[in-house]
């Protein structure tokens, strides 16, 4: 006798997903009561969440991301929600933290930065010099920083949401490949409908309706979707296109440098924590689809040739055309025949 019992495994893990699902659907509904026609978006930062990764909202001012970072917090009880605003004089430990001399006890103290929270808002982060930027970068991938020596880490869970500004580049310091690399998701929020922003004209009348949001989940909870998002399913055939899909990435003549190892790593986890979302336990080939470009898009460099597309067509245009040129060399995989046929590989 083992001892196991395959069944009440199985109603352990279903009970599992319910209540992971549970979770995602309350917060998604508390974060849409003050974030208004932006379900997709909203989605994607609770999918990174769930991920334990980290988004960046290149996007113009004014289109509600930090109220979608203090949303986030506030629906999560006992969650630390804080915020950094990049300048080019914004040094490393005004992020880290400091170790000031305390003369009472006559020996250094170690002061926190604003970085010790569990959601992050990093505003217009390409502001930051690059030392700034690099400091982020072991709290982006360690969940921990190292000041004076000393390697402290972060509270969990812990979630960056840095922003950019696509128009305005005077006086802004690039994010380096590997800091872009580190970014699980990459998206915007862009502006309201006309329905949508008269709702916000008129329910900020009297005040914002942030002060009225309240937590919706515990910490616990944040973890346990966390750890549901290991249990959600995803067949060996799926799996394998998904990996062909970011490989293609490398294959196609239009890109200079494809997406890496991580990608495969991020889209695939992206992939099981958007069916999550769904309420699902079992990941499809739309997820993954749904995910290419949030996941994907920031990842690559791209040739010359298409550099000088993307400035004809515009941005949007050219990676929707990238994802295309991607799914025709990686086609979707079908259940009935086994083995899909891909275009051969650049030489």
């Amino acid at each position: 006798m083992s001892g196991v019992d395959p069944e009440r495994d199985r109603v352990e893990e279903r009970d599992r997903h319910e209540r992971a699902a549970a979770i995602a659907d309350r917060l998604l509904i508390n974060v849409e009561t003050v974030i208004h026609g932006k379900t997709r978006e909203v989605k994607l930062v609770l999918a990174a969440l769930a991920s334990e990764g980290h988004l960046l909202f290149e996007d113009v001012p004014g289109t509600a991301k930090t109220v979608l970072a203090r949303a986030i917090a506030q629906s999560i009880e006992g969650a630390v929600h804080s915020r950094i605003q990049c300048t080019p004089d914004l040094q490393p430990t005004d992020a880290t933290g400091l170790s000031v001399y305390n003369q009472k006890m006559r020996e250094f103290e170690f002061r926190p930065g604003p970085i010790f929270a569990n959601v992050l808002l990093v505003d217009e982060i390409n502001r930051a010099m690059p030392k700034t930027q690099s400091s982020l970068l072991e709290a982006m991938a360690e969940r921990q920083v190292t000041v004076d020596g000393v390697t402290r880490l972060l509270p969990e869970p812990f979630l960056l949401l840095a922003t950019e500004n696509p128009i305005e580049h005077e006086g802004t310091f690039p994010l380096p490949e590997a800091q872009l690399d580190r970014f699980f998701l990459k998206t915007g929020l862009g502006y309201p409908s006309a329905d949508d922003e008269r709702q916000i004209v008129r329910e900020q009348r009297h005040g914002h309706p942030l002060k009225y949001l309240r937590a919706v989940a515990s910490l616990d909870d944040v973890r346990e979707l966390q750890r549901a998002v290991e249990d959600v399913y995803i067949d060996e055939l799926i799996e394998g296109w998904l990996i062909d899909l970011v490989r293609a990435t490398r294959e196609l003549e239009e890109v200079a440098i494809g997406a890496s190892v991580r990608g495969s790593l991020a889209l695939e986890r992206a992939a099981r924590a958007w069916a999550l979302l769904e309420g699902r336990n079992f990941v499809t080939p739309d997820d993954v689809e749904e995910l290419f470009l949030p996941v994907l898009g920031h990842r690559v460099i791209f040739g010359p040739s298409f550099l000088v597309e993307m400035r004809r067509i515009g941005r949007e245009e050219a990676l929707e055309r990238f994802r295309e040129l991607c799914l025709a060399r990686a086609p979707r995989p079908d259940p009935e025949g086994g083995e899909v046929v891909s275009l051969p590989a650049r030489q």
